[in-house]
């Protein structure tokens, strides 16, 4: 049967790589609408770590019925006094915290509003409703308040989503001016460099915009800079990585650790304690979850408790680096082993 110049035309774009790409994209397009529904759709707390101060037995008393809740919302625990409950919430230790008045009928919950407003309205909403079934009244004191130009808490999760953009996408385009896979050592460490200086370019302006021009996040601007600088160069280190070992693959799996898994599950639209298992359970690995976490903390905790989450930045930063060496150095090693042969 003759062809037709079209038909022909067809066959010869429709090659059997682009056909695994363009599968690739739908799976990648699927696994998106999965995870992010799957993580959002259905907010609700999971074992929030949640402070009691009351008096004597009033405290085992209330821990075990906050303990016997239906669906687990809270994993409560003992707290000395006021203080000590203010502290742990600084220290992220604890997302909030009842202060029973022995005295009356008006308690008080302590929330902090900085880690993330969904989860301090729920909070509130639950004590709340508790409280009435008890006849009993309650006040919300917000100790860590998020900014009154920061809506809903969310100006921390979008800067990190937009330092790991800059991340990936630098890489990227790394891979499709120059190849995905550098011919030789020097090359990928060349990559590198430019991935670094992106970085600290990226860092420094996503803090000032954040910080002094729009106002919508407090803290230091030399922490967050330097923040910017790291989750820059991890999502960065990382794409190069997985370019160097999959070639052109890899930037579709970048997308897959960073956007497709590490956006839903990075505590943002609803803090990790509000997300399904899963989720929750990963977000903390990844590069956007864990920059959420810190970014959070230097905002509103003062930069408390944030060395695993530094820790997680720096182990994606240098696995990237050393996995981008390796794999040039082994892809020169091929090509020199193959001169001999071709000259044969």
């Amino acid at each position: 049967m003759t062809q037709t110049p079209f038909l022909r035309e067809v066959r010869d774009a429709v090659t059997p790589r682009a056909t695994l790409l363009v599968l690739g994209v739908i799976a990648l397009q699927l696994l998106f609408i999965a995870s992010y529904v799957g993580a959002l759709h259905d907010p609700r707390p999971r074992d929030v770590p949640f402070g009691v101060v009351a008096p004597g037995a009033a405290a085992e008393q209330t821990v075990t019925r906050l303990e016997r809740l239906p669906g687990d919302p809270l994993d409560p625990r003992a707290v000395a006094d006021e203080a000590t409950a203010r502290r742990q919430i600084l220290d992220r230790d604890i997302d909030g915290a009842l202060i029973v008045n022995p005295g009356g009928d008006r308690d008080t919950l302590l929330v902090a509003t900085g880690g993330g407003s969904a989860l301090a309205t729920t909070l509130e909403d639950l004590v709340t409703e508790l409280e009435r079934a008890e006849g009993r009244t309650v006040r919300t004191v917000d100790v860590a308040p998020a900014s009154a130009r920061d809506f809903d808490g969310l100006s921390s999760f979008y800067l990190v989503v937009g330092w790991c953009v800059g991340g990936y996408l630098c890489a990227s385009i790394l891979a499709i001016s120059t190849g995905a896979r550098p011919a030789d050592p020097r090359r990928a460490a060349i990559r590198l460099l430019v991935m670094a200086l992106v970085a600290i370019v990226g860092g420094l302006g996503g803090a000032v915009i954040v910080g002094p021009v729009l106002d919508a996040l407090p803290g230091s601007v030399v922490d967050l800079w330097g923040l910017g600088a790291l989750i820059t160069f991890a999502v960065g280190a990382a794409t190069l990585a997985l370019q160097g070992v999959f070639g052109i693959v890899g930037i579709g799996l970048a997308i897959l650790l960073v956007v497709i898994a590490g956006n839903p599950s990075a505590g943002g639209a609803f803090p990790l304690p509000m997300l399904p298992p899963f989720w929750k359970a990963i977000g903390p690995a990844l590069p956007p979850g864990a920059g959420t976490w810190t970014a959070r903390s230097i905002a509103y905790f003062k930069g408390n408790d944030t060395t695993v989450a530094l820790l997680v930045l720096w182990a994606w930063a240098v696995a990237g680096v050393a996995i981008t060496m390796l794999a040039a150095v082994l892809r020169l090693r091929r090509a020199e082993a193959e001169l001999p042969t071709q000259a044969s």
